[in-house]
């Protein structure tokens, strides 16, 4: 496998169908409760195994390859020390979702590394292996590792496979970036959703309990929200920015996103409950 190419690795979006905070624990954590799906859009990252143990990130944004910190090679790093492995990788990033947009841009890049990596080196960890050292990078990476649409609580990590409807979405992107601690520091926030089981949750219209906040703080994405929710039944996704419309057909969707704004941006997608990344993982 060494110095071969492997290219077109999907690490796609997530939306949150609805996001719940029950409560904040001592530790300063929040229990909530979510509903993930994935989308037909993300980043794409390509793959070089080489045999010399060093990992090196090129990206098409400028200052995340300079960043030690970031998510992809502290995946990559992850996986070696975990399995020993004497392999390494040269990786290439082709960012196309926002960063700070509440679509899980940075966890999905980190799940996809750790995904095609395990493969491309033979490490041989199981889903379960992958997720634990997934949970260390961020709460949403596990969800990504899994590859099925999912019910989270606890922080997060306690998932339960769910098939929601597939729609259709038009995705906007407000030119904020929101700080997810920020968020969930802010006294303001709400915390007190009663815990909801799960057919009762399926069941109940859906709301997100931080886009009120996020929509008095930042008005970028109040305006957009306004915008798109003429259009069809829309809400925001995780603590933000992105906000999403539902649409039954794609025409329907391609139609809203022709009459958005110059001064804004989006882009239509289609709900998949099985993750892009897994149809990638079976190519193999």
């Amino acid at each position: 496998m060494s110095n071969q190419l492997s290219l077109g690795w999907p690490a796609p979006a997530k939306l949150n169908l609805f996001l719940h905070v029950n409560h904040r624990r001592e530790d300063g954590y929040h229990e909530l409760q979510t509903l993930f799906q994935f989308i037909s859009h993300g980043d794409l990252l390509d793959f070089k195994v080489t045999d010399d143990g060093s990992l090196k990130l090129h990206s098409n944004i400028g200052n995340v390859v300079a960043d030690s910190d970031n998510l992809i090679l502290r995946a990559a790093k992850l996986l070696q020390e975990r399995s020993a492995t004497e392999k390494g990788a040269e990786i290439w990033l082709d960012k196309r979702l926002p960063m700070g947009g509440g679509i899980g841009g940075g966890s999905s890049d980190a799940a996809t590394c750790l995904i095609a990596l395990n493969a491309l080196w033979q490490t041989h960890l199981n889903r379960t292996e992958l997720a634990e050292l997934g949970l260390s990078l961020g709460a949403d990476v596990p969800v990504f590792i899994n590859g099925l649409s999912a019910f989270a609580e606890g922080v997060g990590e306690k998932l339960i496979q769910v098939s929601p409807k597939e729609f259709w979405y038009l995705v906007l992107v407000p030119d904020v970036h929101v700080s997810t601690a920020e968020i969930f520091q802010d006294p303001d926030l709400p915390r007190n959703t009663p815990k909801l089981d799960l057919d009762s949750l399926m069941s109940s219209p859906w709301k997100n309990d931080c886009q009120e906040l996020v929509v008095k703080r930042y008005p970028q994405v109040a305006k957009t929200l306004d915008w798109l929710i003429e259009y069809a039944p829309s809400r925001m996704t995780g603590t933000g920015a992105c906000v999403f419309g539902e649409f039954e057909q794609q025409q329907q969707a391609l139609d809203a996103l022709a009459q958005l704004p110059s001064n804004m941006t989006g882009f239509v997608a289609k709900g998949t409950n099985i993750s892009p990344l897994e149809l990638r993982l079976a190519q193999l």
